[in-house]
């Protein structure tokens, strides 16, 4: 939040504000984020707050999707544990940036929150010497490093500096949970998690996803309980569970009117805000990534599919730039095994799982100089080309992401869920026989579940038919059972249920526990 506000003001540098103001403003700014609603992160408060139970300090690696809520996660953290708190995060590398300015801006914000001394380090290992020196043992300490990939982007040896300085330094404290924290995920991975340097030292790390759909809904607060279900599905299918989405949700508004102050006027902030998040994020070969990214827009794709819609090759490029993405939260890959066989998959199959960048590349990104230029007339969401379909796709996506709230309506008990994702399969070239497409398929040793999704406003009998033809077409083995959910929103034909064909029958509404 810091260096957001200093990426406003580019030409005053930050270590030369007087010291006075800077306290100020760090101290409205983290008020402020505190007092931010903050809803669902109980289960992974709970298994940092186990880290208190060791005798020896804790290294804790934590990723995830931009706007996910990474940096209020741990200060929640640390304020529930009674602990001290020291954030530091990097800023963001621009044009005649250097290492000097990410030590100066360490020291600057160590110094306002400690006794520290604010004179620039000469090097990292400095930095962090200085930094193990306002750890205190009397108390718990929690060491928030922040967009740690900015603070190392100007030195290739910051990696090895935080290892040598967590052996040396860091390690003596026990009351010490130390966090390294990021939006380019791909970062961590590389340096700290999969580097042979810190084998053996993490204790724990966290990849933060979205909000689950019942603590989503309390955005709207008391009013969620009376409005059209349809409203607030409209708008979580843009939105998703990213917390700082739904923070721009107005309950007294309708869907239409949220989504239009969130995209459709000029520099509106969720339109501003996906441009800021994947140049902050995707920094290699972004204009290429970005290509890779659309072609997902309209559904899921193999390597193969995507090279040949961007007329190249299949090669490591693409596959490069779907790890990126991957990484960063926007995409999954779906297929690690066939859950008709067990085996494994030939080919990952991708999808765009991420609402927000399928709602913008779809329906924004084209409009988007008419938008910012107050020349596009905003009419409805009716209005918008092809929105039931896409919304289709998005309504499934809620349901996917969201497996583990829908799990408990399956009954699935304790057997372990062998897979759990949408389900492809070409057309047989050599017998002509027909591809199957499947919203969830969900696999269990003996069960498999088939799961339609459905956002309709009269489902009817058709839907029994549907499904009991993507039945036929899969090859199950005698000793699994096969079995049906419908997860719906609309108007159920009463005879969908008395047919008791489904052995599960889901609302949306269950989902989100209203």
């Amino acid at each position: 939040m810091m260096a957001h506000y200093f990426r406003k003001h580019d030409n005053v540098p930050f270590f030369v504000l007087p010291s006075a103001w800077v306290f100020a403003i760090l101290h409205c700014v983290m008020a402020k984020q505190s007092n931010l609603s903050f809803f669902g992160r109980e289960e992974i408060i709970d298994r940092l707050e186990n880290l208190w139970g060791k005798r020896v300090p804790s290294l804790v690696t934590c990723r995830g999707r931009r706007r996910i809520g990474k940096t209020t996660l741990i200060e929640k953290f640390a304020n529930r544990s009674k602990a001290r708190f020291i954030k530091l995060e990097g800023l963001k590398p621009k044009d005649k940036m250097s290492n000097a300015d990410q030590l100066s801006a360490f020291a600057s914000q160590l110094a306002l929150q400690t006794h520290a001394e604010r004179t620039i380090p000469p090097d990292w290992l400095s930095a962090f010497a200085r930094l193990d020196g306002e750890i205190r043992d009397e108390g718990r300490t929690v060491v928030l490093l922040d967009e740690i990939s900015w603070m190392a982007y100007y030195d290739v040896t910051f990696a090895g500096s935080l290892k040598v300085a967590w052996d040396n330094l860091f390690k003596k404290h026990r009351r010490l949970v130390l966090v390294v924290c990021g939006s380019v995920s791909s970062w961590i991975k590389d340096w700290i998690i999969d580097s042979g340097d810190f084998y053996g030292r993490r204790s724990l790390d966290i990849v933060v996803p979205e909000l689950p759909l019942s603590e989503c809904v309390k955005f709207w607060g008391t009013t969620a309980g009376r409005i059209d279900m349809r409203e607030i599905i409209d708008v979580l299918s843009v939105t998703g569970g990213v917390p700082r989405y739904l923070e721009e949700v107005n309950p007294s508004l309708s869907a239409a009117d949220n989504l239009r102050n969130m995209f459709f006027i000029p520099h509106a902030p969720l339109a501003v805000d996906f441009d800021e998040m994947f140049t902050d994020v995707i920094t290699e070969q972004p204009t290429f990534t970005a290509r890779v990214l659309r072609s997902l827009v309209d559904g899921r794709k193999s390597v193969s599919e995507i090279a040949r819609l961007l007329d190249m090759q299949r090669n490591g490029h693409v596959s490069r730039a779907l790890e990126r993405l991957e990484e960063c939260g926007l995409i999954t890959a779906d297929a690690e095994s066939n859950p008709e066989t067990g085996e494994t998959a030939r080919e990952k199959i991708y999808r765009l799982s991420d609402n927000h960048a399928r709602f913008y590349l779809r329906y924004v990104e084209p409009l988007r100089e008419s938008i910012d230029r107050d020349a596009y007339e905003f009419i409805s969401l009716d209005a918008l080309p092809g929105w039931e379909t896409s919304m289709g796709l998005a309504f499934e996506n809620l349901v996917v992401n969201n497996f583990r709230s829908l799990a408990k309506f399956l009954h699935l008990g304790k057997a372990p869920i062998l897979y759990a994702a949408p389900f492809r399969k070409r057309p047989s070239k050599g017998t002509g026989g027909e591809g199957l497409q499947i919203d969830l398929l969900v696999r269990q040793k003996r069960t498999l579940w088939i799961v339609e999704i459905k956002r309709k406003r009269n489902i009817g009998h058709d839907v029994i038919d549907e499904v009991e033809r993507k039945a036929k077409r899969l090859h199950v083995g005698k000793d699994v059972s096969l079995r049906r959910a419908l997860v719906y929103d609309g108007e159920l034909a009463p005879i969908v249920e008395a047919e008791g064909y489904f052995d599960a029958l889901v609302r949306f509404s269950d989902l989100l526990g209203l």
